[in-house]
C-alpha cells in the first residue's frame, strides 16, 4: 500500500471520527480551492497520486466508495489513463440556470453518477420570479422544483436545511415537470449574482 500525506489523512480522519471505514470520500476540488476553474494548473499528477491512495485505502476496506468534486472533463480523463478503480461519482454545482449539460452526459456515459450540490443555487434560486411563477403552476415551492428539476435530469440531488419542515417539503416529490418546461428552466438566464455566496471560487469569485 502506498503512503504519503493522502493516506495519512485518511488514516487521521478514520482516528478523529473513530471509524473503521468511510462509507464515500471525495477527492474535493482538483485544485487548491482558491484556484478552482480559474487556474491552468490542473494539479494532474497531484490528483493521481492521491487517487491511488484511496484506491489502496478501498483496497484495504478503509473506504466503501471514492469518487470527486467539482472536476471538469479534462480531469476526469487524467484519472482514467492511470486508475484500477473508476470514480464512482462526481458532487457538482448545477442547478436551474446554472446546468453543466455537457458534464453530465460525459460521466453518464463514463458511468459515473453526479451529485449536485447548491439545487437552490444558495437560495438565489428561490428569488427567481420565472422559477417561482414555475412553481405556483404546479403548486409546489421553488425550492421542491429546484430539486425536482435536478432528480428529472437523473441526479442525485443533496438539498441542505436546517428547518425540519423544509426538509419534509423538500422530500415531497409527488409530482413531474412537463417536457416542455424542463425546457424552459434548462435555458433560463444563468444567475449571475450568488449573493452573499458570491466569493466562493467555484462561483467566479475568490475566497
Amino acid at each position: 500500500m502506498q503512503g504519503g500525506p493522502a493516506m495519512e489523512s485518511i488514516d487521521g480522519s478514520l482516528k478523529t471520527m473513530g471509524f473503521d471505514y468511510i462509507d464515500l470520500m471525495l477527492i474535493h476540488s482538483p485544485q487548491p480551492w482558491v484556484e478552482v476553474n480559474q487556474s491552468e494548473n490542473r494539479y494532474k499528477e497531484e490528483n493521481r497520486e492521491v487517487w491511488r491512495a484511496m484506491e489502496d485505502a478501498m483496497q484495504a476496506g478503509k473506504l466503501r466508495a471514492i469518487g470527486i468534486s467539482n472536476f471538469l472533463e479534462d480531469d476526469i480523463d487524467n484519472l482514467l489513463e492511470s486508475c484500477t478503480v473508476k470514480p464512482m461519482v462526481n458532487q457538482v454545482l448545477a442547478h436551474i440556470t446554472n446546468t453543466p449539460f455537457e458534464l453530465l452526459d460525459y460521466c453518464r456515459k463514463q458511468h459515473i453518477l453526479v451529485e449536485a450540490y447548491s439545487p437552490v443555487a444558495h437560495g438565489e434560486a428561490l428569488k427567481n420570479p420565472k422559477i417561482a411563477a414555475m412553481a405556483e403552476k404546479y403548486g409546489v415551492s421553488p425550492a421542491q422544483l429546484c430539486i425536482k428539476y435536478d432528480l428529472q435530469l437523473g441526479l442525485i440531488v443533496l438539498p441542505k436545511t436546517k428547518d425540519v419542515k423544509h426538509m419534509e417539503e423538500n422530500a415531497r416529490m409527488d409530482f413531474v415537470i412537463s417536457e416542455e418546461d424542463m425546457d424552459v428552466l434548462k435555458n433560463l438566464e444563468r444567475i449571475k449574482d450568488y449573493g452573499e455566496s458570491s466569493f466562493f471560487p467555484v462561483f467566479g469569485g475568490k475566497m
